[in-house]
């Protein structure tokens, strides 16, 4: 079996193959993400701006391709025009913006979240909303995690979990009638199943000061209770526990756990906001 190893080289030489005989071979890779991929990859600290002939010869893809792509990843904001050629556009900072941001709120909160979950025994999750769903930075809890079925970096509808609806009831009504135009999934039979009443359980929400609870809405014998973590305007993530229930296992201590809940959010708030926090 022949493996193909993506490797940097020189200029004019950013994808090589490995042959059988250790001979390298030229074959360009086919996919459009692959091209747009290496045109991100040709600019560097030394060369912020290339020109059409630079790229052509950086990537070894032919230039009328290169122009091709360039107009596309123009129009999408991946790059812009510049002075003598073209440079990295905004696209590629907003998101590395999010990132970081995201690894701050992951760096600050997820010791408090262990803290909290060898407190209580129960699973807790860190997440962040993109779009229709919950991200999750972080997930924490000791063997009682393998029981609950979401892992880190994985994601979940968001009106279907109790992070997630703590995060959509920070928003304005009209922004999550907007999201939420395509009908809503149902993973459980308890799962909220069209608009009006997810708007009527965000009023909920909002009444009771953020706290959500998922009552094995997002999977059956789990429930869940969270809170967000706001920050200037909008919350930049949330957290929960998580538990089994039914059977011999008692319902969750909801008002308890919400309490424990909204300390450690008002603590990752300070850290994450600092000025923020005294004004509140």
């Amino acid at each position: 079996m022949t493996v193909e190893v993506m490797t940097y080289r020189e200029p004019g030489q950013l994808w090589a193959g490995t042959g059988p005989a250790d001979t390298r071979t030229t074959q360009p890779p086919v996919s459009m993400i692959e091209r747009m991929t290496l045109i991100l990859d040709a600019f560097d600290s030394s060369t912020p701006v290339l020109t059409l002939l630079g790229l052509a010869e950086r990537t070894g893809l032919p230039r009328s391709t290169v122009h091709r792509i360039l107009d596309q990843m123009i129009r999408l904001r991946w790059l812009a025009h510049a002075p003598g050629g073209y440079r990295l556009g905004m696209r590629p900072f907003e998101l590395g913006g999010l990132a970081a941001d995201h690894n701050e709120v992951r760096d600050v909160v997820s010791p408090l979240l262990h803290d909290l979950c060898q407190r209580t025994g129960l699973a807790g999750h860190l997440g962040v909303l993109d779009g229709r769903e919950v991200l999750y930075l972080d997930k924490a809890g000791g063997r009682l995690t393998a029981q609950i079925p979401t892992r880190l970096g994985g994601r979940m509808p968001a009106h279907s979990t109790a992070v997630g609806k703590a995060l959509l009831a920070t928003l304005e009504p009209s922004v999550v009638e907007t999201s939420f135009r395509a009908r809503l999934p149902r993973l459980t039979a308890r799962t909220i199943g069209d608009r009006p009443e997810l708007h009527r359980e965000l009023a909920r929400i909002r009444h009771r000061r953020g706290v959500a609870v998922d009552n094995e809405e997002s999977a059956n014998g789990v429930a869940c209770v969270a809170v967000p973590i706001r920050g200037r305007g909008a919350a930049v993530g949330a957290l929960s526990l998580s538990g089994r229930i039914g059977g011999e296992r008692p319902n969750l201590d909801t008002a308890r756990l919400a309490r424990v809940l909204v300390e450690v959010a008002h603590e990752s708030a300070r850290t994450l906001f600092p000025r923020h926090a005294r004004w509140r």
